[in-house]
């Protein structure tokens, strides 16, 4: 009897320590959330990386997971993401990079977020922010380095942007078209001015023009990884917007990757995608997060 009670011991106590062992694991496998209005964080259990996302001028959080597919279960290979709700921005002024620059070095002090193999990235507007401020980073000497940049659909160079909008209220092939060109080039002229006349504003701000190859805010990207995304889809661009390639941002984009490879970047890429270019709801439109195909920004990040 006393030998049965024993093994009924021993067999209880093995089940409990599985029990912690299991519970142990379990946590360990968790991925922690962290979400207010100024950002969305989820940490991956063994991080091994972390995407920094800036969203589109009127976008956030909720926007960009619900668009940008590759998100999904990302962290479960090891990649943290920090959504940030800063928006409403293509330039950004010092005031706005010290602002940036506070959040994160806050953020990643405060949940003790390991500095190794961080990516900014970008869609739209956004792109532009992340471009930007990979650039100071860098060049300030920040803690902070970003190993890695990816922009999606950006339109980098702001004078050509002005151009654009003044070409689509124009032509007023489109409303939707004319509506932000109307509003573009009211910002513009609040803030930077016309380019015919103010065209040292935007050689300050523009993460890049192509007039007068302004490099100012390109020029520390040089030794990190980039990726530039874009869907230069002509029939559906001449259809509904009755745009060429060169009012697109891809061909900004394009310009722009020239810029750095003559500047010594060697690790830069210019991704053209085909049939990518669908929204969450099913429309299809080229400017799009999902652009971005997971398994090869993975492996990219890995």
């Amino acid at each position: 009897m006393k030998k049965e009670i024993d093994k009924m011991k021993r067999f209880i106590f093995l089940l409990f320590i599985s029990f912690i062992l299991m519970n142990c694991t379990s946590k360990n496998n968790e991925i922690k959330i962290i979400k207010n209005s100024d950002y969305e964080l989820k940490i991956a259990p063994n991080q091994q990386a972390i995407l920094v996302l800036f969203p589109c001028f009127s976008c956030d959080i909720t926007h960009t997971t619900t668009e940008a597919f590759f998100l999904k279960n990302i962290e479960q290979k090891g990649i943290s993401t920090l959504i940030l709700n800063y928006n409403q921005k293509l330039f950004l002024t010092s005031t706005e990079m010290n602002e940036i620059q506070q959040l994160l070095n806050n953020i990643f002090e405060q949940y003790q977020l390991s500095k190794e193999n961080i990516i900014f990235g970008g869609f739209s507007s956004g792109g532009n922010i992340a471009l930007l401020s990979a650039n100071h980073f860098i060049k300030e000497g920040q803690s902070i380095q970003p190993n890695g940049l990816f922009v999606v659909d950006s339109p980098l160079d702001l004078e050509e942007l002005y151009k654009s909008a003044q070409k689509d209220i124009k032509e007023n092939i489109n409303q939707d078209a004319v509506n932000e060109g109307n509003f573009l080039v009211n910002l513009f002229n609040q803030t930077l001015g016309n380019p015919a006349d103010s065209i040292q504003n935007y050689q300050e701000f523009s993460p890049y023009l192509i007039s007068s190859n302004s490099t100012r805010n390109i020029e520390y990207l040089t030794k990190i990884n980039i990726r530039f995304y874009s869907e230069p889809d002509l029939d559906w661009q001449k259809e509904n917007r009755n745009r060429t390639y060169e009012d697109l941002n891809a061909y900004k984009l394009e310009k722009t990757t020239k810029a750095l490879k003559k500047l010594g970047s060697k690790n830069i890429e210019f991704i053209i995608t085909q049939q990518r270019g669908i929204r969450a709801n099913g429309e299809k439109h080229p400017h799009s997060w999902n652009l971005v195909e997971q398994k090869s920004l993975i492996d990219w990040i890995l």
